[in-house]
């Protein structure tokens, strides 16, 4: 199947990746009384220039989805854009994304039709998702004036809710990973970083369960009641 994966992404690096309706692109949702067993959710990792969305650009989106408790490896995104114009000269030894690899990507404004068409308005997951939000929004709305708001939910928040007491020496992605035992096999790859946060999330999904969490809205709530108490701490 990865092989597969890799196939269809080699056939379309620097070309179109389908033909895209503008006027009909998927609506965002909202959590409410989906069963989190059966909810699609998107797990988002962008690599970009900098870390100031004011003046930093994206180059790289990596995504993959969950549905059913499973991360169906046929179901996920991974697409550097073309973007030649761009300075990496800071970032290269981060990401490993080089001048030729920004020249022969994916049309930009193709690339983020095709990722909203395949996101299909479902929450959106990302570890400090903050960042990636600002990044991503500024994106859509420079290149497409795409200005509609998903949900984001934050899986630094996520774990921690779940997972109070654990002590995992620091708080970043990394942390928890070895925390559990996964191996992440490319960290700054932006397909990689998504997949290792979605093995991670699939994890405190597992604990949700045992909880007694069984909706999107109550995630959602289980989430903004754990911000509430770290707020009240910091007091």
């Amino acid at each position: 199947m990865l092989e597969q994966i890799r196939q269809w992404l080699h056939n379309r690096r620097g070309g179109p990746v389908g033909s895209h309706d503008t006027d009909n692109l998927p609506n965002p949702k909202t959590p409410g009384e989906q069963l989190l067993s059966d909810a699609r959710l998107i797990v988002l990792d962008l690599e970009t220039t900098g870390l100031n969305a004011a003046k930093d650009e994206v180059i790289a989106i990596g995504a993959v989805a969950i549905r059913g408790g499973t991360i169906p490896l046929e179901d996920q995104f991974d697409l550097i854009l073309r973007r030649p114009e761009l300075d990496i000269r800071e970032t290269v030894l981060i990401h490993g994304i080089g001048p030729e690899a920004l020249t022969q990507g994916h049309e930009t404004e193709d690339a983020l039709l095709h990722l909203l068409e395949w996101m299909n308005g479902d929450p959106i997951l990302a570890y400090h998702s903050a960042f990636d939000q600002r990044f991503l929004e500024k994106t859509l709305k420079a290149q497409l004036g795409y200005t509609q708001s998903h949900t984001w939910m934050d899986v630094a928040d996520i774990l921690p809710t779940f997972f109070p007491d654990a002590r995992t020496g620091g708080k970043g992605l990394d942390h928890w990973a070895d925390y559990f035992g996964l191996e992440v096999s490319a960290r700054h790859h932006a397909a990689a970083d998504a997949l290792a946060t979605a093995e991670l999330t699939l994890i405190a999904l597992n604990k949700a369960k045992k909880e007694g969490v069984k909706t999107l809205l109550n995630l959602s709530e289980k989430i903004k009641y754990y911000r509430r108490l770290q707020n009240m701490h910091r007091f």
